[in-house]
């Protein structure tokens, strides 16, 4: 049994706009409440960012562009990442584990200088398949999933033109590649990257649940403004994919459960843990 509870720090970086991420995460954490208990820090509102006090953290995804900030907030938060590597590097026990969700994801890999953080030709929205790599075939946090496997996704911006050599020298690992689109000469986007063995994280939305989501964009006010923004086949489309017990929800009981029971195992000794 846990004697003391690890602590955990959300990163709202939504930037007060209304949105269902924080809903979904605070639901999974609801799973863990025997384990964990946690704090939120509205990151982009308050300019409150955690210290490295906490066992571990999520940020969330958020609005806007992930290469601006306000001159406070980014500052912090990027202080924040290098404190924490810099502990688990060091050899400081017990590590600190993070998990970035979109938004995040690109701040992080903007960062680390993994590659180009570039605004998309138009918006990713909707439910989409992602692909496996070869080290995304090993990872844990994928581990359940089909190949490939389906993703909340909703972003104007993505991370393409790895860097690397940049990635050999961080030890970092490219999980998962955007799907496969033959009718464009774009470049598939990168949607997850292992930075390390403590630090992980997606350009699409783990978080989200079919459920939850499923009843938000019933709603008429919801489901017009998708209609009007992407058209009805992208609508109907979204709505059979969370319908798909196989898609949506599979992918939100797999991924960010899967790296907080890994926190909670390393973390605590226990090598099995359920919720």
């Amino acid at each position: 049994m846990i004697e003391k509870k690890l602590k955990l720090a959300v990163l709202d970086m939504n930037k007060g706009q209304a949105n269902q991420g924080m809903r979904c995460i605070r639901d999974i954490l609801a799973g863990y409440q025997e384990q964990i208990e946690y704090d939120e820090f509205d990151v982009r509102v308050t300019n409150d960012v955690p210290d490295i006090d906490y066992d571990i953290y999520i940020s969330s995804g958020g609005p806007g562009n992930p290469l601006e900030g306000n001159g406070i907030w980014e500052v912090k938060f990027y202080d924040l990442i290098d404190r924490l590597w810099e502990w688990n590097q060091s050899g400081q026990v017990p590590k600190k584990y993070f998990f970035f969700i979109c938004h995040s994801f690109q701040l992080a890999c903007n960062h680390f200088n993994l590659g180009e953080i570039a605004r998309r030709k138009s918006t990713s929205f909707g439910i989409f398949p992602v692909h496996k790599t070869k080290d995304g075939k090993e990872d844990r946090i994928l581990q359940g999933l089909d190949d490939p496997y389906y993703a909340v996704d909703s972003r104007d911006w993505q991370l393409i033109q790895p860097d690397l050599k940049v990635f050999e020298e961080h030890g970092a690992k490219i999980l998962s590649l955007e799907k496969i689109r033959t009718h464009v000469e774009y470049e598939r986007a990168i949607m997850a990257v292992r930075f390390s063995d403590e630090f992980v994280g997606t350009q699409f939305h783990p978080e989200a649940d079919a459920e939850g989501m499923a009843a938000h964009f019933s709603k008429k006010e919801n489901r017009d403004k998708v209609i009007e923004n992407f058209g009805v086949q992208k609508y109907e489309d979204m709505m059979l994919h969370l319908n798909d017990p196989d898609k949506i929800a599979l992918t939100h009981s797999t991924i960010i459960p899967a790296f907080i029971e890994n926190a909670i195992s390393k973390l605590t000794g226990e090598t099995s843990l359920s919720v």
